[in-house]
């Protein structure tokens, strides 16, 4: 009989946290205790277990006392903290509520470091690259340029995870997410808001001329990518791109939607957004598909597939 694994999931009532708990409790002897203060994440999210191996605590990872008797009741094994304030919009709209997020990280640290946690897994995004410097954007060799809160948060963060390591030796892998997309997501996003506005046969809004590019990965690209880095432990302390090969212009993925969902949908131009739409993001996929063992999912085939899903998004 294998010895029960103690893993602890910061925000896993969101769209990712959630995915991933769902595919952790698969094995019976991962114990994993979900916290999530439900800002951004829900209780309809939360995934139910064939082995009653899941234990949710409503809990703010940024309030020390919350999140430290968490810590000193488990025990834990493993941490994947993946508790942030995520959306574009969202974090412009309340920069400082997410700068709180880099309390969340030192409360994170501190406790793993503290209660013998052996190593840290952390939800970095594709926005520390900032405006496009290189291509594909590579984890070590191109420049970090980011400038918005959320994109400094992030970036901290990962220097945070080294300096522990470097001074107290916990272990850490950084993943960095480049536009996760999936059935579930909630349409705060720009795939599954634009999925919703089409299935309603609503005008479908694209800041500037839509020229902007991005990649899209599906979600069980990403789990299986980062469930296979943690079951494998590869890459241990560093980074690795998590997210799709594909790149599409906004305004393609918006004509592209349309067609799969057979809508009559207007695309409408606005005015493009004075600060946090970067111009072109594409990952160096390579550490990725060394984590998988099939192609990527194709951008068309995941847009049908969460169409047909669509009860998170309408």
């Amino acid at each position: 009989m294998k010895e029960n694994v103690k893993i602890l999931i910061t925000g896993g009532a969101g769209f990712i946290g959630s995915a991933l708990a769902e595919k952790l409790s698969e094995k019976k002897e991962n114990q994993l205790v979900i916290v999530d203060n439900f800002i951004t994440g829900i209780p309809e999210k939360l995934p139910q277990s064939k082995h009653n191996n899941i234990k949710f605590i409503k809990c703010d990872v940024n309030k020390f006392e919350d999140i430290a008797g968490v810590f000193y009741s488990f025990s834990f094994n493993y941490v994947f903290h993946y508790a942030a304030l995520v959306g574009v919009k969202r974090t412009l709209e309340n920069p400082v509520s997410v700068l709180e997020d880099i309390q969340g990280l030192k409360n994170i640290l501190s406790l793993s470091k503290n209660t013998g946690v052996k190593r840290v897994y952390y939800s970095s995004s594709s926005e520390v690259y900032g405006e496009p410097v290189e291509f594909p954007q590579n984890e070590h060799t191109t420049p970090l340029n980011s400038r918005l809160p959320y994109a400094i948060v992030k970036n901290v963060g990962e220097a945070f995870l080294k300096s522990y390591h470097k001074e107290y030796g916990l272990e850490y892998t950084i993943f960095r997410f480049f536009n996760t997309y999936g059935p579930k997501q909630s349409k705060d996003f720009v795939v599954s808001k634009f999925i919703a506005r089409a299935l309603k046969n609503r005008e479908i809004t694209i800041y500037g001329d839509g020229s902007q590019t991005r990649t899209f990965c599906y979600i069980t690209d990403n789990i299986e990518a980062t469930t296979h880095a943690f079951y494998n432990n590869k890459f241990v302390n560093d980074v690795v791109n998590i997210g799709g090969e594909q790149e599409i212009s906004i305004l393609n993925l918006a004509k592209t939607i349309i067609r799969c969902t057979y809508s009559t949908s207007r695309i409408v131009h606005h005015h493009a957004l004075e600060e946090g739409d970067m111009t072109r993001r594409k990952p160096d996929a390579t550490k990725m598909k060394k984590l998988l063992n099939h192609p990527l999912m194709p951008l068309e085939e995941g847009l049908k597939i969460v169409i047909e899903n669509n009860q998170f998004i309408m």
